[in-house]
């Protein structure tokens, strides 16, 4: 029997549709809107492409989102002027600098000068701290973990008491959901082990899991006899193996994209399972949306 798919692409289609209401309301009440700006430096094309989408998911819910553009030659102290701009302005609630920077500007630095306040991404030290110390400290989690938590919960899985393991320790995913899946309150209350490349026997530790998360950037790193029968699997490896030609244009190559876990051996194991494309990652841009609305409640003192 094949476990159930746990669609990021549903699942953002009804939280876009609830935050697009929720925006509504608080105009409606207080005449404000979120207010998002979007510092994108230079003309990297995927960066282009990821900020053009955050745009579009922004306009669609009725943020006041500000795209400011600037060339790769800006030098780091004009930078940090800028954000230091959007710092003071009241009329903006997140603040994202698009990543990858140029060379010759230091990335932790730019991003420690966001107002955490303002740190709609969650990775600002203050966030970070906030995350850790949990319950109603935190005020902004991390997109992409925030985003797997809540594909947990509305897939009605189970994580009280649950033994969750975390294949990966990266500062983005793997050390955020775990801190997050171990804390008191709804969708955690979880047993965490996170596993990584020092790991002996990581397939004993995966064999255990209730929910198994792997995001490694391995493609098929997972293999089917690690899963337990029934397990939930999270799958937020997106990795390039090869192009095929497009469906809609035959002369066009488009990539093909696998997952850390084998997916068509994974999915007559697992209770439920994340396709690759189409599960963690629409995810990421929805929560962001999140923390932007929770920023304009938290300045309007209603969060």
């Amino acid at each position: 029997m094949s476990a159930q798919l746990i669609k990021g692409t549903d699942i953002r289609e009804e939280i876009l549709e609830e935050l697009a209401k929720e925006v509504q309301d608080i105009k409606d009440k207080h005449g404000k809107v979120p207010g998002l700006v979007t510092i994108l430096v230079g003309e990297n094309p995927a960066s282009q492409s990821y900020v053009s989408l955050k745009i579009k998911t922004a306009h669609r819910l009725g943020f006041n989102e500000v795209q400011d553009t600037q060339p790769d030659t800006i030098s780091e102290e004009e930078l940090l002027g800028l954000i230091d701009k959007y710092n003071k302005d009241e009329s903006i609630h997140g603040i994202l600098v698009q990543l990858p920077l140029p060379k010759h500007i230091d990335e932790k630095k730019v991003l420690n000068a966001i107002d955490p306040d303002k740190d709609v991404d969650g990775f600002h030290p203050v966030n970070v701290g906030r995350l850790m110390i949990g319950g109603n400290e935190v005020k902004f989690p991390p997109c992409t973990p925030a985003g797997i938590q809540e594909m947990i919960i509305r897939a009605g899985v189970e994580t009280e008491g649950a033994e969750v393991v975390v294949v990966g320790r990266s500062n983005i995913v793997g050390k955020p959901i775990a801190n997050m899946m171990v804390q008191k309150g709804k969708g955690a209350n979880s047993t965490v082990t996170v596993v990584h490349t020092r790991t002996k026997d990581m397939e004993s530790h995966c064999k255990r899991a209730d929910i198994l998360i792997v995001a490694a950037g391995v493609p098929g790193l997972v293999k089917p006899e690690w899963i337990k029968p029934g397990a939930c699997v999270i799958d937020v490896g997106v990795n390039r193996v090869g192009e095929k030609p497009s469906k809609k244009d035959p002369n066009k190559m488009v990539p093909i994209l696998r997952g850390d876990v084998d997916f068509d051996t994974a999915k007559d194991i697992a209770g439920y399972i994340t396709p690759v494309p189409g599960g963690v990652g629409p995810m990421t841009i929805t929560m962001l949306m999140r923390n932007t609305v929770r920023s304009l409640k938290y300045h309007l003192g209603i969060a």
